[in-house]
């Protein structure tokens, strides 16, 4: 997947200024995929060059003018060849899962606090997505909106996220307990 294919799914809920494309990263999209805001703008100028997003000035009192933009069919058809193309297997590139694998040979207690700062920023982005999931729904019980809600594409990957960052707290919580309990069992013998 590229960065192009992520921009035009997000701009499928209609006209976004880069500004607000950019918020719409942070909020629902970063659980699947990162940008940085200049990415998001040269990406933006990029579909917009090759007539897959169209943009529109808006004239604005006391503030600068800004930009909106909104997929064409162009970019439509893009996704269109996107989605019916295989998708490729993901795979895990972390730094703490280095720092696990020499678990033995480091300091545990630099790790544990590590492991235990991981799981907090975890915790804090199941508790974003849970809100973010229960806006979305509204006041509707899960499977009705997932049955009939208009646009469930971002509720589903929102629960993936949350998924995702359930199992990363988990899976932090349960190594870091495993060597507490080794470094315990340690300053017995």
């Amino acid at each position: 997947m590229a960065l192009r294919h992520a921009v035009l799914a997000a701009l499928l809920d209609g006209e976004l200024s880069g500004y607000q494309l950019t918020k719409a990263f942070g909020l629902g999209v970063a659980n699947f995929w990162h940008a940085r805001p200049q990415q998001l703008y040269a990406e933006l100028k990029r579909l917009e060059g090759e007539g897959a997003v169209a943009g529109r000035e808006v004239v604005q009192e006391g503030r600068p003018n800004k930009r909106l933009f909104r997929v064409t069919d162009d970019g439509l058809a893009e996704l269109e060849r996107f989605t019916a193309a295989s998708a490729k297997p993901s795979f895990i590139r972390d730094d703490l899962l280095v720092k696990v694998q020499a678990a033995d040979h480091v300091d545990a207690r630099t790790l544990i606090a590590q492991l235990t700062e991981r799981a907090a920023a975890a915790q804090a982005r199941i508790d974003l997505f849970g809100n973010l999931l229960r806006t979305m729904r509204g006041d509707r019980a899960e499977e009705e909106f997932l049955l009939r809600g208009e646009r469930v594409g971002p509720y589903l990957t929102c629960v993936r996220g949350l998924a995702f960052e359930e199992g990363n707290r988990d899976w932090c919580e349960r190594v870091a307990a495993v060597l507490e309990a080794r470094e315990r069992s340690r300053a017995r013998h």
